[in-house]
């Protein structure tokens, strides 16, 4: 499971990861919570980072590995979550978290293809969230290997490179197909990519074109386990 955040206007940017760490805590109070969620990382906006390829509307990515599917739907209907957890959520996100979460399928294409590599404390990612439409219709099928567009120019400078597939009906205005980690080992990587990405209009169609999109260039701020 996927959310593409955005923090409560009463924060300033920089005051949004230790709320969003504050938040994540609350979580070791829901038994439930611990069950059903294998590993956590938080992406926080990079923001030192200001190009014109990047997105400056959205504050986080949050990235979930769920012990089994069914799990994405039942925390929402979880008794602890509901008086613990959500109870909390407008206090640091501009939403409840509900209504920007996207249930995926992840498919490693690029690195180490094994998928219990999970990202760590400071691991710098470009996240970019593909081919927007406010009819959604899932993708046709997931990429068997990693299409040229996703490792072309820096781009290619990634040391991992992952595909999240939204395989369910997504909450209104997120209606994604895509969610595409590029992992890098430096800022100045991961900088160069994004100054390198190709936002043209003819970078928007075919397969695995861009659409409509946003790409952030992010920090992990907090990762469990």
């Amino acid at each position: 499971m996927i959310y593409l955040a955005r923090r409560n206007p009463a924060l300033r940017p920089e005051e949004f990861a230790q709320a969003w760490r504050e938040h994540s805590a609350l979580g070791r109070l829901c038994r439930n919570v611990g069950q059903r969620v294998k590993a956590v990382a938080q992406c926080s906006r990079h923001l030192q980072t200001d190009a014109a390829e990047l997105s400056k509307d959205y504050d986080g990515v949050n990235l979930m590995v769920l012990a089994e599917r069914e799990a994405g739907s039942a925390i929402w209907s979880d008794p602890e979550t509901l008086a613990i957890m959500r109870p909390d959520e407008p206090r640091v996100f501009a939403d409840y978290v509900r209504n920007f979460s996207l249930l995926c399928r992840q498919q490693v294409l690029s690195g180490s293809l094994c998928v219990d590599v999970l990202p760590q404390q400071k691991q710098v990612m470009l996240i970019g969230f593909l081919q927007r439409s406010d009819v959604w219709r899932g993708a046709a099928a997931l990429p068997e290997i990693c299409p040229p567009q996703w490792q072309s120019l820096a781009l290619g400078l990634a040391s991992r490179i992952v595909c999240n597939t939204i395989d369910e009906q997504p909450p209104s205005g997120y209606g994604y197909r895509h969610v595409v980690e590029w992992w890098f080992d430096s800022v100045e990587q991961a900088q160069a990519a994004a100054a390198s990405l190709d936002v043209s209009a003819r970078a928007q169609d075919g397969e695995f074109g861009w659409g409509e999109h946003v790409f952030m260039l992010t920090e992990v701020t907090h990762a469990r386990p």
